[in-house]
């Protein structure tokens, strides 16, 4: 006898439902009200779609041979499912795989196994590469006899069709006298159309032998895992994520002086993604990469008006002012989450058109998962190990899921490979033990990158040639202030930064004094401060602030009126309409910023004062816009917890409970006080059918405490709260078994 999926559902213990709804979080969006709307949502073509690509390459081969033995109509027998499927498929690997499609609710049953009807459409249009059941010769008895009598031309065209698939055109089919033509007379083929011919099940599985099915590979292809040393990967990812540390402080930086336009199309030009490339040292994948990184990590954002550019947002200073655990958390996390594949740039899309960064060519909303499996299949081995190379991973990972992917699977295995690499999330293709934590508990993150860095130092190593080395990452404090009186000349495990008199005069612009610089220098160098950088210092010290600028619109002051004359002599004073009102202060309409800007091109050194004759900091930062928060891309259904995944299996069961109530429910005054007096004395559940004040229908579930004066009061037994029925109201009534 045939078991419907809702009785068998009905049979489970709450542990088994709660392991489905795991397995398919979809059947619990909406929750579910009973048994009978999970095993309905359980058949739904889309949701056994979405399940069965989730399955390895012998668990759908198991669901095929159910669909070949027509297990979607009739229960099949375990039996008949392990002869179609062949030597090749040990009992136990059966049992597995007949285990995990039982737990997703597309096949039901131990000894005879059903599957949702579903099942049909996830398979191939001809599963096991077999035709239709004959009901003719080829369906008798008689088809042993049958073969043994064919010549070796008819032999041949059953071969070519029995390999898969059973169709097969032929004009000769008309000819009687042809091997298609005699095969067809004695019922061997099946006519489709006037060219077509169809070569029955019967005869397929028959011409197969021992594998019907073909030969089912049964284990994963052999990753090739190779040892890097766990020690090795963590030190090469800890020196990945800080190079990209560096990348993205370049790309702010940059974008914030010369933002790039949006492109009318959105996204963001070749040529501009170049110079990106180009000023962050690395190439246009990588650049990609980052660039939609910053932007879906908001550090980056569109900025307001009728020409919109990529600008970097104030949420850029904050990140940037955080230690490098807490910023490469971000990128790694945005990276992992991000619904896009920046593989694709600079592919080009169905219609011939060419993607750009940050285009909408590139989304992909199931990204995410792809990315999430790749590193899963990484994590599976242990720390240090890696595969043989990306095209094995991607070969054990076509095994684990066929369905997932698309046409694009074993690509998206290469880039997230790549892209994990550039992030230090893998390093030597081994995943990291921060990118571990990223993977498997993201509160982690910030201590499993801390474990790996190498501690900040507190010194540099000062050269003749006007250069310092650091010879680790610094600590912050030292590697702001270097990073304001210096350039880095080259990034790496050791960062070389070079002293020019931009630099030098850049610190001093931010209120540094000669003497805070030179005591820098003195304390934080493991060797002794080169004579000329001593030199460099004092040389830019000494003709820098000589002239002051204030705001008027701005002012120029200077203690030696010679200097003062000399401003007014150069012949690029003219176009800053200068004005002398003192012997030693001069005026002018400009801006102070572009009046010290035009000083500076001139060759002075001049420096910016407050209202109390302070040195003022008119460093330029680069442009800000507001962070753009965005709306959370939609992906799939999230993963209810364990206390949920309980509730919803309770609710289940009590909408199974209440619609069996409501069958046998009954009503009538009489036995309607009887079923709530006796419900009030016991403490029992009563489920009342009512009409309210405005004649609509309604329903609720009570355990009545008083029953008097024409109504009955309860409280429900879903909130809790004291409700009261008018007697008169209520139209039927039925104990609640619990």
């Amino acid at each position: 006898m045939t078991t419907p999926l809702v009785d068998w559902l009905r049979a489970q213990d709450d542990d088994t439902l709660a392991r489905l709804l795991r397995l398919r979080p979809d059947l619990a969006v909406p929750p579910p009200g009973d048994l009978t709307v999970l095993a309905t949502r359980a058949a739904v073509r889309a949701s056994v779609h979405r399940a069965c690509d989730d399955l390895d390459t012998v668990t759908l081969a198991v669901l095929e041979a159910l669909v070949v033995a027509d297990a979607d109509t009739a229960p099949a027998p375990r039996a008949e499912v392990a002869r179609l499927l062949g030597p090749d498929v040990p009992a136990a690997v059966l049992d597995r795989a007949l285990d995990a499609l039982r737990a997703r609710a597309i096949a039901w049953g131990d000894g005879d196994v059903s599957v949702v009807p579903a099942a049909r459409d996830v398979v191939p249009r001809f599963p096991g590469g077999l035709g239709r059941a004959a009901t003719g010769p080829a369906g008798s008895s008689a088809l042993p006899e049958l073969l043994a009598a064919v010549d070796d031309e008819e032999r041949r065209v059953l071969d070519a069709l029995a390999a898969g698939p059973p169709i097969g055109r032929s004009r000769a089919g008309s000819d009687p006298a042809s091997p298609v033509g005699r095969l067809l007379a004695r019922g061997l083929l099946l006519r489709v159309d006037a060219e077509t011919v169809e070569l029955p099940r019967q005869v397929g599985l028959a011409l197969r032998g021992d594998r019907p099915l073909g030969s089912v590979a049964v284990t994963a292809p052999d990753i090739g895992a190779r040892d890097r040393g766990a020690a090795v990967v963590d030190a090469t990812a800890a020196g990945a994520a800080l190079a990209v540390l560096r990348q993205v402080e370049l790309l702010i930086a940059f974008w914030g002086r010369t933002p790039p336009p949006v492109l009318r199309s959105g996204g963001l030009g070749v040529r501009e993604l170049r110079r990106a490339a180009k000023e962050m040292d690395v190439d246009e994948a990588v650049a990609a990469l980052l660039v939609e990184i910053v932007v879906a990590a908001d550090l980056v954002g569109e900025s307001d008006g009728v020409a919109p550019d990529w600008v970097p947002t104030t949420a850029a200073d904050v990140w940037t002012a955080g230690g490098p655990e807490l910023r490469w958390s971000l990128l790694a996390r945005t990276w992992l989450a991000l619904p896009r594949l920046p593989g694709m740039v600079g592919r080009r899309d169905d219609a011939g058109r060419p993607i750009t960064a940050l285009s909408d060519g590139a989304r992909r909303p199931l990204a995410p998962r792809d990315r999430r499996r790749v590193l899963a299949g990484l994590a599976e081995l242990p720390p240090g190990t890696a595969p043989g190379s990306p095209e094995r991973l991607a070969d054990q990972l076509s095994w684990l899921a066929p369905r997932r992917g698309g046409r694009l699977r074993d690509e998206t295995v290469t880039w997230t490979v790549a892209e994990a690499t550039a992030l230090g999330v893998v390093a030597l293709d081994a995943i990291s033990a921060p990118g571990r934590a990223l993977l498997e508990d993201p509160d982690r993150i910030v201590a499993a990158l801390r474990a790996v860095l190498p501690d900040p130092v507190d010194h540099v190593l000062l050269q003749a040639d006007l250069t310092a080395v650091a010879p680790g990452p610094l600590e912050a404090g030292l590697a702001r202030e270097l990073d304001l009186m210096a350039e880095v000349e080259s990034a790496g495990g050791a960062t070389v930064y070079r002293f020019t008199e931009a630099t030098v005069r850049r610190a001093l612009d931010a209120g540094r004094s000669a003497a805070d610089l030179h005591a820098l220098l003195a304390h934080r160098s493991a060797t002794p401060v080169p004579q000329g950088l001593t030199y460099l210092v004092d040389d830019v010290a000494r003709r820098h602030g000589r002239l002051r600028g204030g705001a008027a619109a701005a002012f120029l002051r200077s203690d030696d009126e010679v200097l003062i004359s000399e401003v007014l002599a150069h012949p690029d004073a003219v176009g800053l309409e200068l004005r002398r009102i003192a012997p030693t202060v001069v005026v002018s309409p400009l801006p102070l910023v572009e009046l010290l800007d035009a000083l500076r091109r001139a060759g002075f050194s001049p420096a910016a004062e407050d209202p109390a004759g302070a040195v003022l900091d008119l460093v330029d930062r680069g442009r800000r816009t507001a962070p753009a928060r965005r709306a959370p891309e939609r992906g799939l259904p999230p993963e209810p917890d364990t206390a949920q995944l309980a509730a919803l299996v309770a609710r289940m069961r009590a909408g199974d409970a209440l619609t069996a109530v409501r069958r046998g429910a009954t009503g009538g005054r009489a036995g309607t006080l009887d079923v709530l007096r006796t419900a009030a004395e016991r403490h029992l559940t009563v489920w009342l059918g009512f009409v309210d004040g405005h004649g609509v229908a309604g329903e609720r579930v009570l355990q009545p405490t008083l029953v008097g004066g024409g109504v009955v009061e309860g409280r429900d037994a879903a909130d809790g709260g004291l409700h009261r029925v008018p007697l008169h109201r209520i139209t039927s009534i039925a104990l609640v078994e619990e």
